[in-house]
């Protein structure tokens, strides 16, 4: 019975986050989280005199190209007609170790294009 309720993966991607080797839709290009380069953020609940950063390196997908590229959480990089930005990482840290990056969902913007 449960063999009737899978699903495929949409080809085109997911809207909303995605975990690593997903492919998200962000209206204009795909993107495929595909490592954590680093993971630096400050622990919820810290207080910290640097907030840190996240660096995700991701294959970017237009229409007959891609190309891999490293996003880094908040900053806008220049993709075809548009930007995007790696707009949350979520879980946030905890004190002690970082998540493991498969528990890891990100979520992307991309405005621009026509």
């Amino acid at each position: 019975m449960l063999a009737g309720c899978a699903t495929t993966p949409d080809p085109h991607g997911i809207e909303g986050p995605v975990a690593l080797g997903q492919i998200a839709y962000v209206g204009g290009p795909r993107v495929r989280p595909d490592r954590v380069i680093e993971d630096s953020r400050c622990p919820v609940d810290t207080l910290c005199v640097w907030a840190g950063r996240v660096v995700l390196r991701a294959t970017v997908i237009g229409g007959s190209w891609s190309k891999q590229m490293d996003l880094t959480l908040g900053t806008p990089v220049q993709v075809a007609d548009g930007a995007l930005t790696l707009v949350a990482v979520t879980p946030g840290r905890t004190a002690g170790a970082p998540p493991a990056p498969k528990q890891l969902r990100f979520t992307f913007e991309f405005s621009g294009g026509l």
